[in-house]
């Protein structure tokens, strides 16, 4: 199961989407709203995860299909046409079912690690929060998976691929923001673009902000962005 992926699911009557990243029996990912970080392992043919879904974002814009900022989904699964079909049940709310397709995402031009040193950024999934400058409107919250000098990532509408360099509290790198759902109704911003996003900036044991160039199309659009340490890899 090593690799990205789309997740669509449906609880409670409703329907979301998010992306998960799978390594060594670990599970990272999340969407707009929600970050998810689990573990699975394969016994008997079929795949045994568990997952926690904890809130990251705080806006009432942001539909939950959960009452509570946190909760764990138990699901099993199989391999079906090439994506990864769940089901399960939500602990906190026993008789609420739990549905998930898992489909890879193409993540094969993803460029090699860069190097990181003494005091560089934290290798962990971070909640990020990026806001286009310069009176542009627009903006976005997802996640961000920081590992080892990979970048991987995404929310309900995108995902994010790329490399990084870092040391002494400053990184920079590149990724490319593409659709594994079309956007451009909710995010006209980069609705319907291959983005591939420059960046700098600073970090800490617990944080980062970057200041980022990004490619649209025909328009350079600057960014700023805030990413917060969610869950280390230590």
């Amino acid at each position: 199961m090593e690799g990205l992926y789309k997740v669509e699911y449906e609880m409670n009557g409703g329907f979301g989407r998010s992306v998960m990243y799978v390594h060594d029996g670990k599970m990272f990912g999340g969407n707009t709203a929600f970050a998810h970080l689990g573990n699975c392992q394969v016994i008997d043919g079929e795949v045994v995860a568990e997952v926690n879904t904890r809130r990251h974002s705080a806006s009432p814009t942001h539909r939950t299909l959960i009452g509570s900022r946190e909760v764990t989904i138990r699901m099993r699964g199989t391999l079906q046409d090439g994506a990864y079909l769940f089901t399960g049940d939500v602990v906190q709310e026993p008789g609420r079912g739990f549905r998930a397709l898992m489909t890879p995402l193409n993540d094969d031009d993803t460029p090699p690690p860069g190097v990181v040193g003494e005091g560089g950024v934290v290798s962990g999934l971070y909640s990020i929060r990026m806001r286009a400058l310069d009176g542009v409107t627009g903006g976005n919250t997802g996640v961000m998976l920081l590992h080892d000098g990979q970048i991987l990532g995404g929310d309900a509408f995108f995902y994010y691929t790329g490399a990084y360099s870092s040391a002494n509290g400053r990184w920079k790198g590149e990724f490319v923001n593409q659709e594994h759902t079309p956007a451009r109704t909710e995010h006209p911003l980069f609705g319907g673009h291959e983005v591939g996003i420059g960046f700098s900036g600073r970090c800490d044991a617990t944080s980062a902000e970057i200041e980022a160039i990004a490619l649209a199309g025909k328009r350079s659009i600057r960014l700023a962005a805030t990413l917060t340490l969610m869950r280390s890899f230590g």
